[in-house]
């Protein structure tokens, strides 16, 4: 496949995890049998942005404010496990 641009029937068959994965990213995707167009593939929706993540420590913000906890997650941890 060149560059996702073009695939063929075969390659929707046999690599069809990388022709999903261009179509999640938001490229358009034609379909060919006997190097002859027949179909084009559309993403649904505009493509997800990648690498994305909430921000953890604003939500911790948001919850406890500017508490302080008596005991770290450290100390927990190894509490737990048994190594006081």
């Amino acid at each position: 496949m060149y560059h996702m641009r073009k695939a063929s029937v075969r390659d929707l068959r046999y690599r069809f995890p990388e022709v999903e994965l261009s179509l999640r990213e938001g490229e358009e995707i034609q379909i060919t049998k006997r190097r002859r167009v027949i179909a084009r593939l559309v993403p649904d929706r505009s493509p997800a942005p990648r690498g994305a993540r909430p921000d953890f420590l604003a939500r911790l913000k948001k919850i406890y404010g500017r508490k302080r906890l008596k005991v770290s997650g450290a100390e927990l941890l190894a509490h737990e496990r048994g190594r006081d």
